[in-house]
């Protein structure tokens, strides 16, 4: 019965033995997350939360130096109280486990008195120079479609466009589109009355582009706004270069801002010879459009074919129109084509004619090289030229011309 009793005594002893070890590990174990109860209105906390081990430590992990830290400065502040267990109303601590040392932000008398006249002056014209600058957005896709071996633009939408109708504060949006450098492809979207978020949904395929030359390509988009009674107003322009554009993965949706068309291109426009010559008797208008030069290439591989038109303008109001005969490839045009208008008033003080060379493209809308304006409220030598031939009626005056943006 002996040896019995010893192994029980035993068993006894090593039962008791586990119990005390895991009651001090217990004791001894650090808790993933301690509460401490808020003192005075001000929340502390002991440890930063950050660290996602201390939710998963296991019972040998050990209190981290910042938690070390932020428990001094606690037993800091605690001896800063009064008597009365308060704080004094200059410390403030941020209720912020993350954010140990933050500086007091500056009272609204220190930011009144920061606020200087030349600031508010300088924000107002930033924000006027950002309306002027702020003209839509552009949304729109590419793709390319490998089995029939054709290259997709999809024009989306466009948003937050600018009313270029003063009357009824809205446009009638469309965009022209081009791909460069080639400008072989033209299209154009349909015209949406009245609205500055139009939503086009329009897709246009071009075939026989390969798929190793579409990192070459440049998309041109023109914005316009459609007007009945004369040319079409500019909006603003978007060029998306191609290169760098993986379309193997399928379709990609873009957005782009739209920019203020490109000042530049009125320099070098070319010049335009024209003779004017007014019959009071008859009041009647002769207008002989001469010749052309200097014209620019409207595309980069290609010379231009152009053409004059010719609009009769009433107080503002286009009453007739007329056309010269189209030049072949020459920057250097020849026309020698006579027009003779009607005066629907006496006297010229009303009247302007307004002179479009363009150039002619099969299969899309021609674009226009350049503009010149001829009557009383003109500026420069179109002015001029007008003041001659009222002061010297019947006789036929010709002058050169320097063309202006279209």
């Amino acid at each position: 019965m002996a040896p019995v009793s010893s192994s029980s005594e035993a068993l006894v002893s090593l039962f008791s033995w586990i119990c005390c070890q895991r009651k001090s590990t217990k004791s001894t174990k650090t808790p993933p997350y301690k509460f401490v109860h808020v003192l005075k209105g001000i929340d502390i906390y002991p440890e930063n939360l950050n660290s996602k081990k201390k939710f998963g430590a296991d019972e040998k992990t050990e209190l981290s130096p910042k938690s070390l830290i932020s428990k001094t400065s606690l037993h800091l502040d605690l001896e800063k109280r009064d008597l009365n267990g308060n704080f004094p109303k200059a410390t403030k601590v941020r209720s912020s486990p993350d954010l140990e040392d933050i500086t007091q932000p500056p009272t609204q008398e220190n930011e009144k008195d920061s606020v200087s006249p030349e600031s508010i002056k300088s924000s107002a014209s930033l924000s006027s120079v950002d309306k002027q600058n702020n003209l839509g957005t552009l949304f729109f896709s590419v793709e390319y479609n490998f089995e029939k071996k054709a290259f997709v633009v999809n024009i989306k939408e466009a948003k937050s466009l600018p009313a270029m109708d003063e009357q009824s504060m809205t446009s009638d949006p469309f965009i022209k589109m081009t791909i460069l450098p080639e400008k072989k492809h033209k299209v154009k979207t349909r015209v949406l009355r009245k609205t500055l978020d139009p939503a086009f949904d329009e897709t246009f395929t071009f075939y026989g582009i390969p798929y190793s030359q579409v990192q070459d390509l440049v998309l041109h988009f023109v914005i316009l706004s459609f007007d009945r009674f004369s040319r079409d107003d500019v909006i603003g322009e978007v060029y998306f270069p191609l290169s760098g554009i993986e379309l193997s993965d399928g379709r990609l949706l873009l957005n782009r801002e739209i920019h203020k068309r490109n000042v530049r291109k009125s320099a070098g426009r070319g010049e335009l010879l024209i003779s004017l010559c007014y019959q009071s008797t008859t009041n009647t208008l002769t207008v002989v459009v001469l010749k052309a030069r200097h014209l620019p290439k409207t595309d980069i591989s290609t010379i231009s074919d152009p053409y004059v038109k010719v609009n009769l303008y009433h107080a503002k109001k286009r009453i007739s129109k007329k056309k010269t005969h189209v030049k072949k490839c020459t920057p250097n045009a020849v026309f020698n084509e006579l027009f003779v208008f009607d005066i629907p008033c006496e006297g010229l003080e009303d009247i302007s004619v307004e002179f479009l060379v363009m150039d002619s493209e099969r299969g899309s809308r021609n674009e226009v090289i350049g503009r010149l304006i001829l009557g009383a409220s003109a500026d420069g030598t179109g002015g001029e030229h007008w003041k001659e031939i009222c002061e010297h009626p019947r006789r036929q005056i010709a002058k050169w011309h320097m063309l202006c943006d279209g």
